[in-house]
């Protein structure tokens, strides 16, 4: 009796910190059952080995923000059967992508004694401006017990079972008091995707986003009643300017409050 072929799983990395891969080695027992029912072909930061594709479900971490990258993720594209983004930064453009609301050339120039070495593009985007994508997943860094449920999804061939709700519905399912309400704290938890657990708002600190914006989330009202407590503009910009600042529903509120 012939062996069952295993899928063939490869991770990929991008412009990032490395925090979504590590943790996916941070599941560790679930790891190891995720090994056993798939041939991990190309994960960094577990092994230097390398086997060819094509494969059958990529994990991208990171964002594009060089020519070279620009160019690679079409090849990771073209040789993956699925592509799922994980992590703030592949889903969003990451906390770089605060260069895209100025010149990086100001940037390069302060930072490098000799600008004309870098290669980097004016914006870092996600991986989604660049190709198709068959899922994404929020995070900075992501969960990694919703990161274990879209891959078991994927490999039993069903629809992953991630909650599309805000942070505030963490929050009520903790017993966790509002912290805008009993304390007049800012909190993004309104306009935030679940998959933290409310884990700052159980510490009685505002939410700060991690996990980039709901459905369909409505900025403006909550924009307002931060104005409402007191914020200042320019907080309420560097509030939607964090992880997530180019994820469009944050970019565009952030955008409405510049002075």
């Amino acid at each position: 009796m012939g062996r069952i072929k295993r899928p063939k799983l490869a991770v990929w990395k991008f412009s990032s910190c490395d925090g979504c891969q590590l943790s996916i080695l941070d599941c560790e027992d679930e790891l190891l059952a995720v090994a056993g029912a798939v041939h991990i072909a190309n994960f960094p930061e577990a092994s230097r080995a390398v086997a060819p594709g094509p494969y059958d479900i990529s994990l991208v971490e990171g964002s594009i923000t060089t020519p070279h990258d620009a160019e690679r993720i079409h090849k990771v594209r073209r040789s993956s059967k699925l592509l799922i983004t994980i992590g703030a930064c592949a889903t969003a453009g990451g906390i770089q992508a605060l260069r895209n609301f100025k010149d990086v050339r100001e940037f390069t120039s302060i930072v490098y004694a000799n600008p004309s070495y870098i290669e980097t593009l004016n914006k870092s985007t996600a991986i989604g401006d660049h190709v198709p994508v068959d899922y994404e997943l929020r995070g900075c860094p992501v969960n990694k017990h919703e990161l274990i449920e879209v891959l078991s999804a994927f490999l039993n061939e069903r629809r992953p079972n991630i909650s599309a709700h805000s942070v505030c519905v963490e929050c009520k399912l903790r017993g966790n008091v509002c912290v805008m309400v009993a304390h007049g704290t800012p909190c993004m938890g309104p306009v935030t995707h679940a998959g933290c657990g409310a884990l700052c708002p159980s510490y009685n600190r505002g939410c700060y986003a991690c996990f980039g914006p709901k459905e369909t989330p409505n900025t403006a009202s909550m924009a307002d009643r931060w104005h409402q407590m007191g914020v200042w503009n320019q907080d309420v910009v560097r509030a939607f300017r964090g992880f997530n600042a180019y994820a469009e529903p944050f970019r565009k509120e952030s955008e409405q409050h510049e002075e």
